[in-house]
């Protein structure tokens, strides 16, 4: 495991690898990792393309720091904007480097990992096994998602008090960004 200090801050952010350079969730999530580089959060992505890479870029350009958090199951590369890597054997395993180590998190449109990932994060939350901290859902379509587990699901305003919701990069950044050097909530 990838040794960090105690006062780093690091955010981690999921979302889908099929996007491209000129979709919306690539350009939110480029600029978002850039915010909070400046911001001087360190950036944790599942580390391949998609959002994961429109992340870390963002914040590379701005001299962050980009943990990849990599399975060795997968034939692909990471991508080229990572600082540090972590390589894992197994799916949980990476999903756990992707949350503990984390101050906040941030969700943009993906596909089932990306569901996968939030219902873990959120389920910890909820449970009482992390502490209280941001869970940032960006864009339009997290409503209508949110809407179906609560109307098909057991979810209750409790939990729902447990995610916040942005149309952009700015807003999401707003909730991870509190006074200097600490993050909201």
């Amino acid at each position: 495991m990838l040794a960090t200090n105690n006062t780093e801050k690091i955010v981690t952010i999921f979302g889908g690898s099929k996007c491209g350079e000129d979709s919306p969730e690539y350009r939110e999530a480029r600029e978002l990792g850039g915010r909070l580089a400046e911001a001087g959060f360190t950036i944790c992505t599942g580390g391949y393309l998609g959002v994961m890479e429109a992340a870390s870029r963002g914040a590379r350009e701005k001299g962050g720091r980009v943990l990849g958090i990599v399975m060795n199951q997968f034939k692909s590369e990471p991508n080229r904007f990572l600082t540090d890597k972590v390589a894992t054997d197994h799916f949980y395993d990476r999903l756990q480097n992707l949350i503990a180590r984390s101050v906040g998190f941030v969700a943009f449109r993906g596909g089932m990992g990306t569901v996968t990932e939030i219902s873990l994060v959120w389920n910890k939350l909820t449970t009482g096994v992390l502490e209280p901290r941001p869970l940032v859902l960006v864009g339009d379509c997290w409503n209508a998602v949110v809407e179906a587990w609560r109307s098909n699901l057991v979810v209750s305003d409790k939990d729902l008090s447990f995610l916040d919701f942005a149309d952009d990069a700015e807003t999401a950044a707003s909730f991870l960004i509190g006074r200097p050097g600490e993050v909201s909530r």
